[in-house]
């Protein structure tokens, strides 16, 4: 598939039932050997890949972490993902112009009322939870739940975290100390109120192991936060699926906080909305975590869908792995992916890989891809990322049609072969399986083709064969 490409190689306090020990505690593409182990300190930021058009508990404010310390630097901007700014205070953070590198890709003007805080008149959002064995949920403002595991690092997320306080829109939900749940737990989250706000916390217990699902959808103007905290040997996978209106405008921010010898799956699924933004922040608690990040986005005309991504590695011997996926189709259809990934000095054995793939289907649309990684010690097993974004290839689609295949599903088995890989890896049939419904809904309604019934069984061994390719 002809493509442009960027990539480098080189290479809260925690409680007794969750089991966390304290924040302070050979790929063949990426081989980075720094001699003889001496600390050292790599940037590696990429430009965006884009194809052009045409082609502690809530209310309190903990101290700010994050600005410059020179002589004259009072607000100084951070000059590296370390010292960005993190503080629950609204006023610590400016109204962002656009023109700041965080915000510099974000049509802003959309979600300017985002920006204030909505006192009395916001709304929370509506949550059901689905519980079972094992598996407890309550909402309340003052909860001392919230907060250990999360920490606003925008504007918009302070705004969303003062909001839900004030509408009493903060849900927990515990799972138990080596709970085994069968079943994924389902949170539907919902909202059509003009200006709405929500925090999710999910307090994974130590050596449990659980499934939770969050599904968005509805409309107005919404803020919120989820903070996933994952005890002692855990293992939890979270899968954030939106599927908003076309007017919807959702700025989220998901944090992860990772327990000793713990396992962490993080899946974000962005199908509707007018402009989404979904910033997802990984730490680790104590050594030996894994930290599995997807993304899988489908944006059409109109749409801005953004996802960021933080890995801040400052435990030893700790693992993540990034992957994400965009497909792109009609007039001023846009996506940008921007993955930061920090290894600290203090984080020996550190493996690492970021990925961002974007498929181009029409003329109009555009997607750009910053991925950077910051590296300040040797001793690491590996550590690279790589981005690509490229045109939808018509010698994929004339394989194809040369075996009977008509265009419109040709184009849709492609598509389907790009995500199939990524959403495989959440690990549970039954979700896998709707979401690919659901991007098969997506293209439907782009082609215009409505039913066509189910795809030709000779398509089983060519999409297998689609999937293995590489964009």
């Amino acid at each position: 598939m002809a493509d442009t490409s960027n990539s480098t190689t080189t290479s809260i306090p925690t409680d007794e039932a969750l089991g966390l020990d304290g924040l302070d505690a050979g790929r063949e593409d990426l081989a980075l050997d720094l001699p003889g182990g001496a600390p050292a300190t790599l940037t590696a930021p990429l430009s965006g890949a884009s194809v052009p058009d045409g082609g502690s508990p809530v209310g309190s404010a903990p101290a700010q972490h994050g600005l410059n310390a020179h002589s004259h630097g009072a607000g100084v901007p951070a000059t590296n993902r370390a010292e960005r700014r993190t503080s629950f205070d609204v006023a610590d953070f400016p109204v962002p112009s656009g023109r700041e590198e965080d915000w510099r890709f974000t049509p802003i003007e959309r979600a300017r009322d985002l920006f204030e805080p909505a006192g009395a008149s916001v709304s929370g959002l509506r949550v059901e939870v689905s519980t079972a064995d094992g598996v407890t949920h309550r909402r309340g403002s003052s909860d001392a739940s919230a907060g250990k595991g999360f920490v606003p690092g925008d504007r918009a997320a302070a705004v969303a975290w003062a909001d839900a306080a004030s509408a009493g829109a903060v849900d927990v939900v515990d799972i138990a100390a080596e709970a085994d749940l069968a079943e994924p737990v389902l949170v539907r989250v919902a909202s059509d109120a003009p200006r709405s706000a929500g925090h999710l916390v999910v307090r994974a217990g130590a050596y449990s192991r659980a499934t939770v699902v969050l599904d968005h959808s509805g409309s107005g103007h919404v803020g919120s936060g989820v903070e996933a905290v994952v005890g002692e040997g855990a293992h939890l996978v979270v899968v954030s699926v939106h599927q908003w209106e076309d007017d919807a405008v959702h700025l989220a921010q998901h944090d992860l906080l990772v327990g000793r010898d713990a396992t962490v799956k993080h899946v974000v699924v962005t199908l509707g909305g007018s402009l989404v933004r979904v910033g997802s922040t990984v730490r680790y608690a104590g050594p030996g975590g894994d930290a599995t990040l997807l993304g899988v986005y489908f944006s059409d005309a109109g749409q801005h869908l953004e996802h960021r991504s933080f890995v801040d590695h400052e435990a030893a011997n700790c693992r993540s792995n990034v992957t994400y996926k965009g497909a792109l189709q009609g007039e001023t259809a846009r996506a940008v992916w921007v993955g930061d990934v920090l290894i600290r000095a203090s984080a020996l054995g550190t493996d690492t890989y970021e990925l961002n793939r974007n498929l181009v289907l029409t003329d109009g649309a555009r997607a750009d891809s910053v991925p950077n990684l910051e590296i300040e010690t040797g001793e690491i097993v590996g550590a690279g990322h790589a981005s690509a974004t490229g045109r939808f290839d018509d010698e994929q689609l004339f394989y194809l049609q040369s075996r009977g295949i008509p265009e419109d599903q040709a184009r849709r088995m492609v598509v389907r072969a790009f995500f199939a890989d990524v959403l495989q890896q959440i690990g549970v049939r039954s979700i896998t399986d709707q979401l690919m419904a659901a991007i098969e809904a997506e293209l439907e309604l782009a082609d215009g083709s409505g039913d066509e019934g189910d795809l030709p069984v000779v398509a089983d061994g060519v999409e297998a064969e689609l999937a293995g390719a590489r964009l």
